[in-house]
């Protein structure tokens, strides 16, 4: 092949879209075939093509740089809004007309009225709405993946005037007579008709479009004030001190207050209401000046007041209660129901429950009660999945900042169902947690209270919990346990399930007793339930080597396996014993030294709860789904382990 042929003479110059002022196909008797004639300034010039399709290629590729160019220069100076209007209008329909089939072809006008918004920030709300609905065909007439979806596929935190765009469409929609069913079609058609949306980035632009425009409702009120409540303060019930204010206790307004027991006083001197008003909010702050209640128990005012009793009393502080103006409240409805939206898609809940643990909201929000309650339902289907990389984000992103499962459970600032939401997270997270036996611990020191009254109301969920913190030894106060004893007992459910402890904790005696065999191997074949019928029937506390090889095992056994005491070697070869068992015995079985787990279908996730077991020397993790990095991770925090076998691991 030679070389690229060099433009000479009149063609060296390059010829402009804006110098273009004419474009004519040649059809005349006896003109050259394939060829298209651009009139310029000083001449014409003649353009011909191999074929007919490549001419009208040309022809309509120019016709479209002539027209955007000329739509870009009015609107970028205008004058008379009903000018720009039409003009908009008018380059919608050439959009939708225009035979040439590319994503700027809807992308363009996109931009230029995107750059349009940005640019007018003195635009009247009905001005903005009808902008947005003369653009509106354009993405109601085009099907996403194409099209539409590569406008939202951008990165929005790159492309501001997109997302302000987006902001502001998604309201115009909302105010069309139909409202959030037009609002909920948009959304749909961003997913696409599949049980998988194909575009990755659609998600997070959403999410970031409903973000700003939830803090847009609050931010007057934010830039308007500079003592605005912290995050922990809210959840506390408190607020800062003004400068210019004496130190006055402040908590949020529930709409029922009486939540104080019939044991506990409280008494009260409220001073002068202060309002805050500006055009969308209006903030009424109730200071009172209350000390510390002081909590009686029932035995007498010497002694420690009832934990139930405890339960029962709030906070001796007033309330800061957030009124939005007429036009911020749509706007907050209709974007915290986008997120409700978005949490019915099962492929979306993942990245938005991940987007959403660091608990993105203003504090202002958090202190809104109206905000709270919508976002509950977001929540409660975090709650409901059995994804741990959905519920796991209902815990806080690190240790010492708090999570929406402290938010909203009792005590927290959104919580208003007397504990159902928390006893549903509780339920959920129970049975994938990383550590069961720390997650009871944090509950026993933090959440006892709340426990105890929903054990005490019938929740089957906290019944278990408190059993569990029987049967684990999480509570080491006597007279606590006894309280916790008097909970059981109080319901049918609960003394059933009491009963049922009593039971385990008499074979548990039995099991554990000095005796036995040292070593012990189960028959090929064997299920949970033979093991478990072999451990019942006689004393096992003199038992160090197991072997389960080649059994029908499951991760189920890990419940009889950490009542042996003097256990220190474990075969599980071949067997289908996995993560969640994994996780059970790191936490029971500490003492262990040999470990075989050979062509089991544990994970990365199971494995590297294996860490907490300090004594293990021998540990056989071949033909396992094991990662290099766990495996280095391993070998960093068992510094007693001598022989380690990944023969075909990916760390192999």
């Amino acid at each position: 092949m030679g070389p690229r042929a060099r433009p000479t003479g009149y063609m060296e110059n390059s010829v402009s879209y804006s110098a273009i002022e004419d474009v004519q196909l040649l059809s005349w008797e006896n003109a050259p075939k394939y060829c298209l004639q651009l009139t310029i300034p000083g001449g014409t010039v003649l353009l011909q093509a191999a074929n007919s399709y490549l001419r009208d290629q040309w022809f309509h590729s120019l016709q479209w740089k002539k027209k955007i160019y000329k739509y870009k220069k009015v609107l970028s100076n205008p004058s008379r809004w009903e000018v720009v209007l039409k003009e908009i209008r008018t380059l919608v329909d050439m959009a939708l007309t225009s035979p040439l089939q590319d994503d700027s072809i809807n992308q363009a006008p996109l931009e230029i009225v995107s750059k349009l918004l940005s640019e007018n920030t003195n635009l009247t709300t009905q001005e903005h709405e009808n902008i947005i609905v003369a653009i509106a065909p354009l993405l109601e007439n085009n099907h996403p993946p194409p099209d539409l979806c590569e406008f939202f596929c951008k990165d929005f935190g790159k492309c501001p005037r997109l997302r302000l765009f987006t902001q502001e469409y998604i309201l115009a929609l909302n105010e069309l007579n139909a409202g959030m069913e037009v609002v909920k079609k948009f959304i749909q058609s961003m997913h696409g008709p599949t049980g998988h949306c194909p575009h990755p980035r659609v998600l997070p632009n959403l999410v970031a479009v409903c973000l700003a425009a939830i803090y847009s409702c609050y931010e007057e009120f934010i830039n308007s004030r500079d003592n605005s409540p912290s995050l922990k303060e809210i959840r506390n019930g408190c607020q800062q001190p003004c400068d210019r204010k004496p130190t006055l206790p402040l908590r949020l307004l529930h709409p029922s207050p009486d939540l104080v027991s019939q044991e506990a006083t409280l008494s009260e001197a409220r001073l002068k209401s202060v309002v805050v008003a500006s055009s969308e909010i209006h903030v009424e702050v109730e200071h009172t000046s209350t000390a510390k209640p002081a909590l009686t128990a029932s035995a007498g005012n010497d002694s420690e007041p009832n934990l139930i009793d405890c339960l029962m009393v709030s906070p001796a502080c007033s309330t800061m209660s957030i009124e939005l103006g007429p036009q911020a409240d749509r706007t907050l409805g209709c974007y915290v129901e986008i997120l409700k939206l978005l949490s019915d898609y099962d492929d979306w809940r993942p990245s938005l429950a991940s987007l959403l643990q660091p608990i993105p909201f203003p504090k202002e929000a958090l202190a809104h009660e109206k905000f709270t309650k919508e976002l509950k339902y977001v929540i409660q289907r975090f709650a409901e999945d059995p994804r741990q990389e959905v519920h796991s984000c209902l815990l806080s992103v690190r240790a010492g900042k708090d999570g929406w499962f402290q938010l909203y459970s009792p005590g927290g600032v959104a919580c208003d169902d007397d504990g159902e939401l928390f006893a549903s997270m509780v339920h959920i997270l129970m049975g994938s947690c990383y550590k069961t036996k720390k997650f009871l611990l944090s509950l026993a020191e933090n959440k006892l209270g709340p426990c105890m009254l929903l054990a005490l109301r019938g929740n089957q969920t906290m019944v278990e919990i408190l059993c569990l913190m029987l049967e684990y030894n999480i509570i080491d106060n006597n007279d606590t346990q006894l309280q916790i004893i008097s909970t059981l007992e109080s319901t049918g459910v609960g003394k059933r399930m009491y009963e049922q402890l009593c039971d385990r904790q008499r074979e548990l005696k039995e099991l554990q007793r000095k005796g036995g065999p040292t070593r012990l191997t189960l028959p090929s074949k064997s299920t949970d339930a033979d093991l478990a019928r072999l451990l019942s029937s006689g004393s096992f506390g003199n038992l160090e080597n197991l072997s389960l090889a080649f059994t029908n095992v499951t991760s189920a056994c890990a419940e009889h396996l950490i009542k042996l005491p003097s256990l220190k070697q474990l075969n599980l070869w071949s067997t289908q014993f996995g993560d969640a068992g994994l996780r059970l015995l790191s936490e029971h079985l500490t003492m262990l030294q040999v470990l075989n787990l050979c062509e089991t279908p544990v994970t990365d996730a199971g494995l590297l709860a294996l860490s907490s077991m300090k004594s293990l020397c021998s540990l056989n993790m071949n033909s396992t789904k094991l990662s290099a990095d766990t495996y280095e991770d391993l070998k960093a925090k068992l510094p007693n382990l001598k022989e380690v076998d990944v023969r075909y691991t990916e760390a192999w």
